[in-house]
């Protein structure tokens, strides 16, 4: 019987990935006022430097095991305090910040170091004033939470996901349990993370559902383990290797199939 939902957060119920679009198009635009650049080449040069910088450091392996992408690097503070690599990353933002900007400029032809540093800060204060969360979350959380326990299983760092979380204050009365993966050391598709939240709602893998919208990491990981799966295909994506054991274009569709699980 199903006792439980385990939802992902970024791209599951917030729009994660139209809070970084939009940073870069805010801050892109700002660029083309200031030295003529043109917003697309800017975002994609940056996006580009962003990636090979944030691989060069020793943080690297860490920030992939954990699940913290570069362009949440370009904007998130890391003040956690309890795993060295999080200090490491602490003194290493500011100035991978600055250079993914100053190389995406370079890039297009413009040297300037000092503007650089005013994209970098500008496109952190963007990306802080856009949470949005998906139309259709708050009416499947409200449905749901009537009939099953609910928590949140997220990758990243533990700062960061509590900041975007502030944000939307409004989600966090809807979940029992929390779990973020740089407090837990493993990340999904690790089977520990999941492994450590069954344990911490004291259910069977037969008892709980993984909703999320990444299928190497959401959907791989909770299949790994035996726990039945949902995977939200809004991109209209062809799974190849990783096939979940249901998949659904929006959210609300979610609330049909744990009814028929149960």
């Amino acid at each position: 019987m199903l006792k439980a939902i385990m939802f992902d957060l970024d791209d599951t119920l917030l729009w994660d990935s139209k809070s970084i679009s939009e940073a870069f198009n805010a801050t892109c635009q700002y660029a083309q006022d200031r030295v003529g650049t043109d917003p697309h080449k800017l975002e994609s040069s940056v996006r580009e430097a962003a990636r090979e910088l944030y691989a060069t450091y020793d943080t690297y392996e860490f920030t992939q095991n954990i699940g913290i992408n570069p362009f949440e690097g370009l904007w998130g503070e890391f003040l956690d305090e309890h795993d060295e690599r999080f200090l490491q990353m602490k003194e290493i933002v500011p100035t991978y910040r600055k250079m993914a900007w100053t190389n995406g400029l370079q890039s297009l032809g413009i040297s300037d170091p000092e503007l650089g540093k005013e994209l970098s800060e500008k496109f952190r204060l963007e990306r802080k004033q856009r949470p949005y969360v998906y139309e259709d979350t708050f009416r499947v959380l409200n449905e749901v939470k009537k009939h099953y326990q609910l928590l949140l299983l997220t990758n990243g760092s533990p700062h960061l996901q509590n900041t975007k979380l502030d944000k939307t204050p409004e989600l966090l009365p809807y979940f029992e349990e929390i779990i973020i993966s740089g407090d837990v050391g493993k990340g999904k598709p690790d089977p520990a993370m999941f492994q450590h939240a069954l344990d911490r709602l004291q259910l069977q893998k037969e008892e709980v559902v993984m909703v999320g919208d990444n299928l190497n990491t959401d959907i791989l990981g909770a299949s790994i383990l035996g726990i039945k799966t949902v995977w939200i295909n809004r991109r209209g994506q062809i799974p190849q290797t990783v096939v979940p054991d249901y998949e659904i274009k929006e959210l609300y569709e979610v609330i049909d199939i744990v009814k028929n699980i149960r």
